[in-house]
């Protein structure tokens, strides 16, 4: 791989810091709101349903995620929310918004190394705002040559992106978490992908795809073998 690399692109969340794990947590939070009106499954399987059905509206990320509870909330209780629990549900949000940054096990330390040889893009998906402010928060700005948020991570605009960068699919690769955003699209242009699995992944990100069946597919345990397998 090493002899085609010319540029190396990152996911953002759940690949450089956590991310996850935040919105399990205030699910959890969420579920407790409306314990006396349903139970946890129901509540989960709604939520998550709401989800999906509001992508193509809100998009990925915490904003939407909140829209999505309250529509949950007004659904499961047939209208009849009261208005200190929508206060409530708002308030998951803002937290969950402010969670801090918390980088994984020697992002800065692989950063570091490889941007001496290769430029570094972070590609990531979600809300402008939020995703600025997380990367910010993270101090790794000054890492990336470029800085691409998309609204989704997938084969049109993974090309987009290569084709505006002027780079050739067979010199980029693409390090993430996720096989269905990170890994499968660029695969498919023709570019590497390397899957670095985090254990805690949102169930509309697993894929039944088979990553295995392109020669270009690589998958380490820590985002540390990178730069082995660059250097």
């Amino acid at each position: 791989m090493k002899q085609h690399i010319t540029v190396i692109g990152f996911d953002a969340d759940d690949t450089l810091w956590v991310n996850e794990i935040f919105y399990r947590e205030t699910e959890k939070e969420f579920v407790k709101l409306l314990s006396d009106f349903a139970p946890e499954a129901a509540i989960m399987k709604q939520l998550y349903n709401m989800e999906v059905r509001n992508l193509p509206l809100y998009g990925y990320g915490a904003k939407g995620f909140v829209l999505s509870m309250t529509e949950t909330a007004l659904k499961i209780t047939d209208n009849k929310l009261p208005a200190s629990t929508v206060g409530k549900i708002i308030d998951l949000g803002k937290t969950l918004l402010n969670k801090p940054v918390v980088l994984l096990d020697g992002v800065s330390r692989v950063l570091r190394q490889l941007t001496k040889k290769y430029p570094l893009i972070l590609v990531t998906k979600g809300d402008l705002l939020d995703q600025e402010r997380k990367l910010k928060k993270s101090g790794l700005d000054n890492y990336f040559h470029h800085i691409e948020i998309m609204s989704d991570k997938n084969e049109d605009n993974y090309r987009k992106l290569l084709d505006r960068l002027a780079i050739t699919p067979k010199e980029f690769v693409m390090a993430g978490n996720s096989l269905k955003s990170d890994i499968l699209p660029v695969l498919k242009l023709g570019a590497w992908g390397v899957h670095v699995p985090y254990h805690t992944t949102w169930i509309h990100e697993k894929t039944e795809e088979d990553p295995k069946q392109w020669k270009r597919f690589l998958s380490v345990e820590h985002l540390q073998e990178l730069v082995g397998l660059l250097s």
